[in-house]
């Protein structure tokens, strides 16, 4: 079955994905970015591992921006006790390569080349790393035979698995099953993603349940966030704060009308909506949809860089990015965007564990089932879900009229961070024999 995979791999499934890449590419400017950054790799590749001078070398490659966010512990611990290891990080999608290419842990920053067989047996053999690591699920396969074939070991970090994933269907599969009898660790997030995996029955790969690095980069995080003072003290000093994060516009249609109303009956709540995507389009549609609302003619909103010229404006709308996670920290409660995007099982709500670190309660909408942790959050009593604006009007005066209720609610939030910290040293015991 070893043979079949590959020959199937290789000869349908390779030239198939190679010419949608390239066809999408005339349509994408995303893919179109990928495919240039991947001209010349090999020899920038080749350059780069020969200016290195460590003892062993580690391969991290993920997917994208957020997957490499759960590596990022991982690699700043083995920095701090593993001097002699060079840090090698390859990423599929242009949005991780370019918002992570100057990231100043990583020896080497690289795509991932497009996964023939010729290509990632000439990446892995440039390479030599001592361990790989694949964060969540963007494992290759021709890369991870290539490893395989020269008995490089072979991690998958916080593996994740759904129930219902198209992995588990019939064909796919067996596939999968292949794939994974390639591994030598998977380690699993959760108990359940770690029961998904064995019901694969692989023979080869160990399955351990050792917990998520975002709870340790979430706080990692959140102690260097809360030295960056972004809200002047003459703003935020006795406000009571909503931060709206990652919103999108179906977030904005249940959110801006039920705050244009909580202003009135809350003379000292402060809004602050981080809208996911902070472009010119996005921030006047959001202030168009404000002037609607009558909250022009009070002058009752201002965008984030002109707060120099703050005169007291009651809506504060980031027009920056890469500082929510420090926002977060100024919030009486928070919301978080993306669940109310797409369907159940489509998308979904974005980050709670950003907020959730500070100990705020945290709300979102129904389409949440895409993350674990809002599922959880939930469960203890510390997320809350908004189905209409009648929902979120009832959970605003709750915790912004109760401080005993938004006490005890932000209390669990930061309670189940702190409980879920300690992924990255269970991580590290597993990796640690082969970096001596």
């Amino acid at each position: 079955m070893h043979s079949v995979w590959f020959l199937f791999y290789n000869i349908i499934a390779v030239p198939v994905l190679w010419i949608l890449f390239h066809t999408a590419a005339v349509f994408n400017h995303k893919v179109r970015v990928g495919l240039r950054g991947r001209r010349r790799l090999f020899e920038s590749l080749e350059s780069q591992v020969g200016a290195l001078t460590g003892s062993r070398r580690v391969w991290f490659h993920s997917s994208s921006l957020g997957e490499f966010e759960q590596a990022k512990p991982i690699i700043s611990a083995l920095r701090r006790r593993y001097p002699h290891v060079d840090i090698v990080v390859s990423f599929f999608s242009p949005s991780g390569y370019e918002h992570s290419r100057n990231y100043k842990l990583a020896d080497i920053i690289t795509y991932l080349p497009f996964d023939s067989f010729r290509n990632a047996r000439r990446f892995v053999e440039i390479v030599k790393p001592s361990a790989a690591v694949f964060v969540r699920y963007d494992v290759w396969p021709n890369h991870l035979w290539a490893l395989e074939h020269r008995g490089i070991p072979r991690f998958i970090a916080n593996a994740t698995m759904r129930e219902r994933s198209s992995r588990r269907y019939p064909l796919l599969k067996s596939f999968h099953r292949h794939i994974y009898n390639s591994l030598d660790s998977i380690l699993a997030v959760s108990d359940s993603d770690g029961w998904e995996y064995l019901r694969f029955h692989l023979s080869h790969p160990r399955v351990d349940v050792i917990g998520d690095t975002r709870y340790d980069q979430v706080w990692m995080r959140s102690q260097e966030a809360r030295a960056r003072h972004l809200l002047p003290e003459s703003i935020a000093l006795g406000k009571k704060i909503l931060v709206v994060g990652s919103s999108w516009e179906g977030d904005e249609r249940i959110i801006l009308p039920v705050v244009s109303r909580m202003l009135s009956l809350q003379p000292e709540l402060l809004l602050v909506i981080v809208p996911h995507e902070p472009n010119e389009e996005n921030l006047e549609r959001i202030e168009n949809e404000l002037d609607r609302l009558c909250l022009k003619e009070r002058e009752l909103y201002i965008r984030f860089s002109a707060l120099n010229d703050y005169q007291g404006e009651r809506v504060i709308i980031v027009d920056s990015v890469g500082i929510l996670l420090s926002l977060y920290a100024y919030a009486s409660v928070a919301y978080v965007g993306g669940g109310f995007l797409g369907r159940p099982g489509n998308g979904g709500v974005h980050n709670v564990l950003e907020p959730a670190v500070y100990g705020v309660p945290v709300l979102y909408g129904p389409n949440h089932e895409n993350s674990q942790e809002a599922v959880a959050l939930v469960r203890v009593g510390a997320g809350f879900v908004v189905k209409d604006e009648k929902d979120l009007f009832r959970w605003l005066r709750i915790f912004l009229d109760d401080e005993n209720a938004r006490s005890e609610a932000g209390k669990r939030s930061s309670e189940f961070v702190a409980k879920n910290i300690g992924a990255t040293e269970r991580f590290i015991k597993h990796i640690e024999p082969y970096l001596a």
